[in-house]
C-alpha cells in the first residue's frame, strides 16, 4: 500500500509539472468590460467598450486516490492566475460537489486538498467551479470556471457471481466439448483503467469431467460418454480473478450443480431367468395370478417396459398387461383353471423399451426374455352338473309320483365325494315336484294344469356329502303340455252378407277357428255342414284345408223382400288325439250390392228403391224430386197471393155472408145477417191463456187477443193468431190443433170452418155439405159459389198446425 501511495504522489507530482503548473489561458474565451471593471480598463491603457481578454488563468482534470489512508489530507491540485502577482491580491473560491465538505482549498495559494477518503465505486468524480476575486472588494477578476476531480481507481474489489450457485443439465453420454451453459463475474472496478476489471476465469473443482473458458466463463464437458447411471450430479467450483489472473490480483467464486439427463441407453434385464407362481385353480377369470417384473436403469419415460407372452403352449392361458406406477408385468388369468385337466403351465415372457433411442441401437438388443412357470393348486370345488341347464316337458293332468326327468352333477375333486339332489323350495314354494336325493329323478307332486301355469321354473341343488358347505344350483325348466280338452270355436263373430244378385258357388264369407289348445300355430281344424250329405238350398260350407272355410252360395235370387236373414250352422272339428268339436252358427244378411258387388245397404227401408240403379243415378232422381218441389212451392205461393188480392177487392161486403152460428139454427131458414163483434164470445176472452196442447213453462208471456170488442175485421185477428202458433218455439214436434175462437155456446156441428193456415193452401171439396139435408144447403151454395172467391169471415176458426 505504501508503495502504491508514493507511486501515486510521483505521478501527481510529474503532473503538476507538466500540466497543472503553468495554467494556459483557453483560447476564444471573452470577459466582458462590464464585468472586468477597473481592472480591466488600467491593463489595457484605459479603453472602453467590450474587449477580447485573454484568460488569465485555468486548469485541467484533477485526480484524487481513492480508499487514501493517509494522516493529513490528500493533496488534489494547485489553482492559479497569472493576474496573481503574489503580492496577496487574489483571492480563491471554490463551490459544487463536496466544497467545503469532501474538498477545501487555501483561498490565498490556490492549494485544494481532500479532507476524506474517498470510494470510486460510491462516486467516481466530483464537478466544482473556481473563481478568482480581488482580495478587497470581492469583485471577479475572471469568469467562473469548471473543473472535474477523478477519484483514481484501485484494485479494491473482487470479482463477483450476482447470480450463483448455478444449476445446469446436460444429457448423458454427450460428446467432449459440449456446451452445459455460461456464468459472468462482475468486478465493481474501473474497467478503463489498468487491469483492475479484467477477470479470468479458472475451475478449482469439477476436473477433468468440465472444462471452463477463461475469457467468457462458457462451460463444457471434457470426458467422454459419461453416464448418468454411474453418476449423475456433479458440483463444479468456477473461479473468477482480476488483474488478468495475475498474482496479487482478487478472486470470488461460484457452485455449478451440473446434472447428467437421463437417456434411453439401457435395456431392461430381468432379475432372474425363471419365476415360479402358483395359483388356485377356482382363480376368477380376468383376475391377476402372479407379477414379474425386468429392471431399466434408465428413469423416466426412458424406463417404461413393455410385456408380452411369447406364443406357445400355456401362453394361451394367460395375458399380461403393465403397471404404469411400477413398470411391474401382470400376469392375469385369461380361461378358466382346472386342476383335474392340467395342473401346470409353462410360458416365456419378453420385456422390451417402448422409447427406442437410434444412437444406441449398437448397444445390443433393448429386450429380455423369461421363463414363467405356474403351478394349478387344487381347490375343493363344489359339484358340477353335466348341463349348464336342464328342461324337461309333461302333459297336464299326469299322475301325481311320474319321473319327467333327471339331473346329473358329479365332484371333480380328486376325492370324488358323492353327491345328493334337492329342490330349492324357494322355486317351488306349492311342492308341484319331487326329487331324488340320490338319482336326481324330478317327479309331479300335484297335478299340473296348463292353462293355470303353462311352465315351471325350479332350482335343483346338488351338495357335496364329505363338505356340505359346497354346493352348487343348475336352473330346470318344466314346460306344461296341453292335452285337447278345449274344443275349436269360430275365430270371430263374423257378419256375412249375400248380395241379392249372388250368384250359384259364390263365396261370401271365409271363416276360421281357434282353439285355447295348444300349440295354436300347428292346431288342425276341419269346417263341415252339421248333417253331411243332406242337401241344403242357400249355402253351403266348403273346406279350404288351410284351417279356413268359405260359405257358398246354392242358388240365385235372394230378395229381402222375401226373407232378410238366414242361420247357416257350421260344425269345427280340431285335430287332437281325441277330437273335440263345435257347432256354430253364422248370421247371413241380404243385402242389395252395386252391379260390381260392393255393398250399398242391408236397411229394410231401402228394399222399395229402384234395384240397379247406380250412386249417381239416385243422386239425379233425388236433385230432380227437390227441383220439382220447390217449383210447386212457388206455385202455390203464387196462387195465394192472387187469391188475397181478389178477396181484398171484393165489391160485395164480407159481412152479409157470414152465417149466424148462435144457435144450430133452422138450415135456410137463417138467413138474417149477423152481426160480426157476436163472434167474440165474451165467455172466450180469458186472461193468462195457455196453449193446452203444451206444458206452460216459467217466464212465458200469456199471449191475449190482438182484437178489439170494436173491430170488425176478423181476417186480421185470424192472421195474428196464426202468426204467433207458427213462430211458437214451445209447440211441440208434431201436428196439434190450435183453436182460435169458438162459435158459440151449444153447437152441436162444432167448427165448419173450412179456413186454411197461412203456410199452406190446398183445394177441397165441400160436395159433401148437400148430403146434410136442407138445413145445410145454403152453406153448400156458399162454398161451392167460393170456389173462385173464398171467404175469411166465419164465427169459429179451428186449423190444423203442422210443426
Amino acid at each position: 500500500m505504501l508503495r502504491r501511495n508514493c507511486l501515486l504522489l510521483f505521478l501527481c507530482f510529474l503532473f503538476e509539472q507538466s500540466s497543472c503548473a503553468p495554467f494556459q489561458s483557453r483560447p476564444g474565451q471573452e470577459w466582458p468590460h462590464s464585468q472586468t471593471g477597473p481592472l480591466a480598463a488600467g491593463r489595457n491603457g484605459g479603453s472602453r467598450g467590450f474587449q477580447r481578454v485573454k484568460r488569465g488563468w485555468v486548469w485541467n482534470q484533477f485526480f484524487v486516490l481513492e480508499e487514501y489512508m493517509g494522516s493529513d489530507p490528500q493533496y488534489v491540485g494547485k489553482l492559479h492566475t497569472d493576474l496573481d502577482k503574489g503580492d496577496s491580491a487574489v483571492k480563491y473560491t471554490l463551490s459544487g460537489d463536496g466544497a467545503g465538505t469532501i474538498f477545501t482549498i487555501d483561498q490565498i495559494t490556490g492549494d485544494i486538498h481532500a479532507l476524506r477518503s474517498l470510494d470510486r465505486e460510491v462516486k467516481p468524480y466530483y464537478t466544482l467551479r473556481a473563481q478568482a476575486v480581488d482580495i478587497e472588494t470581492n469583485r471577479p477578476l475572471e469568469p467562473e470556471s469548471e473543473f472535474v476531480i477523478k477519484v483514481q481507481d484501485i484494485n479494491d474489489n473482487e470479482p463477483k457471481f450476482l447470480e450463483g450457485p448455478y444449476t445446469a443439465s446436460v444429457p448423458e453420454m454427450s460428446p467432449v466439448g459440449t456446451y452445459v451453459m455460461k456464468v459472468t463475474a462482475t468486478d465493481a472496478d474501473d474497467p478503463t483503467y489498468g487491469n483492475s476489471a479484467r477477470v479470468v476465469y479458472s475451475i478449482l473443482h469439477g476436473q477433468p469431467y468440465f472444462s471452463v473458458d477463461p475469457k467468457t466463463g462458457v462451460i463444457r464437458t471434457a470426458l467422454p460418454n459419461m453416464d448418468r447411471e454411474m453418476k449423475e450430479l456433479y458440483q463444479v467450483l468456477i473461479q473468477a480473478k482480476d488483474m488478468g489472473g495475475q498474482l496479487g490480483g482478487l478472486a470470488g467464486t461460484t457452485t455449478i450443480n451440473i446434472t447428467l439427463s437421463d437417456v434411453n441407453d439401457n435395456p431392461p434385464r430381468f432379475s432372474k431367468s425363471i419365476f415360479h407362481l402358483r395359483v388356485p385353480e377356482s382363480s376368477a377369470v380376468g383376475s391377476a395370478v402372479g407379477r414379474i417384473k425386468a429392471h431399466d436403469l434408465d428413469i423416466g419415460k426412458n424406463a417404461e417396459v413393455e410385456y408380452n407372452i411369447v406364443p406357445g403352449d400355456g401362453g394361451a392361458m394367460f395375458d399380461i398387461t403393465t403397471n404404469e406406477h411400477n413398470q411391474e408385468g401382470i400376469i392375469m388369468l385369461k380361461k378358466p383353471l382346472d386342476y383335474e385337466t392340467k395342473k401346470a403351465y409353462t410360458f416365456k415372457v419378453e420385456a422390451s423399451n417402448a422409447h427406442l433411442d437410434p444412437r444406441f441401437h449398437n448397444f445390443g438388443p433393448f429386450k429380455d426374455t423369461a421363463t414363467v412357470k405356474i403351478n394349478v393348486l387344487d381347490v375343493d370345488e363344489p359339484p358340477v352338473f353335466s348341463k349348464p341347464s336342464y328342461a324337461m316337458d309333461v302333459y297336464e293332468d299326469t299322475p301325481q309320483g311320474t319321473i319327467i326327468g333327471a339331473v346329473t352333477a358329479q365332484d371333480l375333486d380328486a376325492g370324488n365325494s358323492p353327491v345328493r339332489y334337492s329342490i330349492d323350495w324357494k322355486s317351488d314354494l306349492d311342492s308341484f315336484f319331487d326329487i331324488d336325493p340320490v338319482r336326481g329323478t324330478i317327479s309331479t307332486n300335484e297335478l299340473l294344469d296348463r292353462e293355470s301355469i303353462a311352465q315351471h321354473n325350479i332350482s335343483v341343488v346338488a351338495t357335496k356329502v364329505n363338505n356340505p358347505v359346497l354346493t352348487s344350483k343348475v336352473a330346470v325348466t318344466v314346460h306344461v303340455l296341453d292335452i285337447n280338452e278345449f274344443p275349436p270355436e269360430l275365430a270371430m263373430p263374423y257378419e256375412t252378407y249375400v248380395c241379392e244378385s249372388a250368384k250359384v258357388g259364390q263365396v261370401i264369407q271365409v271363416i276360421s277357428a281357434r282353439d285355447q289348445d295348444l300349440p295354436q300355430a300347428g292346431q288342425k281344424f276341419s269346417f263341415k255342414y252339421p248333417q253331411e250329405g243332406v242337401k241344403t238350398k242357400n249355402f253351403t260350407i266348403r273346406d279350404f284345408g288351410n284351417n279356413t272355410a268359405g260359405v257358398m252360395t246354392l242358388r240365385v235370387g235372394f230378395k229381402r223382400r222375401s226373407q232378410e236373414i238366414y242361420h247357416l250352422p257350421v260344425v269345427i272339428e280340431d285335430g287332437g288325439l281325441q277330437t273335440l268339436s263345435s257347432t256354430g252358427t253364422l248370421t247371413i244378411r241380404v243385402c242389395g250390392c252395386d252391379t260390381d258387388g260392393s255393398l250399398l245397404t242391408c236397411s229394410a227401408e231401402a228394399i222399395f228403391l229402384p234395384v240397379g240403379l247406380s250412386t249417381g243415378a239416385l243422386i239425379a232422381i233425388l236433385v230432380c224430386i227437390v227441383i220439382l218441389l220447390v217449383i210447386v212451392v212457388l206455385y202455390v205461393g203464387v196462387r195465394r197471393q192472387k187469391k188475397k188480392e181478389t178477396l181484398m177487392t171484393s165489391k160485395e161486403d164480407i159481412r152479409d155472408n157470414v152465417i149466424h152460428y148462435d144457435d144450430e139454427g133452422g138450415g135456410e131458414e137463417d138467413t138474417h145477417a149477423f152481426d160480426m163483434g157476436t163472434l167474440r164470445n165474451p165467455k172466450v176472452i180469458k186472461e193468462n191463456m195457455f196453449r193446452r196442447d203444451v206444458k206452460p213453462e216459467l217466464g212465458l208471456c200469456p199471449r191475449r187477443p190482438v182484437a178489439s170488442q170494436n173491430s170488425a175485421d176478423i181476417s186480421n185477428f185470424i192472421s195474428l193468431r196464426l202468426q204467433e202458433h207458427e213462430g211458437d218455439t214451445s209447440a211441440p214436434p208434431y201436428d196439434s190443433l190450435a183453436t182460435y175462437a169458438y162459435e158459440g155456446e151449444g153447437s152441436v156441428a162444432e167448427s165448419l170452418s173450412s179456413i186454411e193456415s197461412v203456410k199452406g193452401e190446398t183445394e177441397e171439396d165441400y160436395d159433401y155439405l148437400n148430403e146434410w139435408g136442407p138445413r145445410f144447403k145454403t152453406l153448400a151454395g156458399i162454398f161451392g159459389e167460393r170456389s173462385e172467391s173464398q171467404s175469411d169471415v166465419t164465427s169459429s176458426i179451428t186449423t190444423e198446425n203442422k210443426h
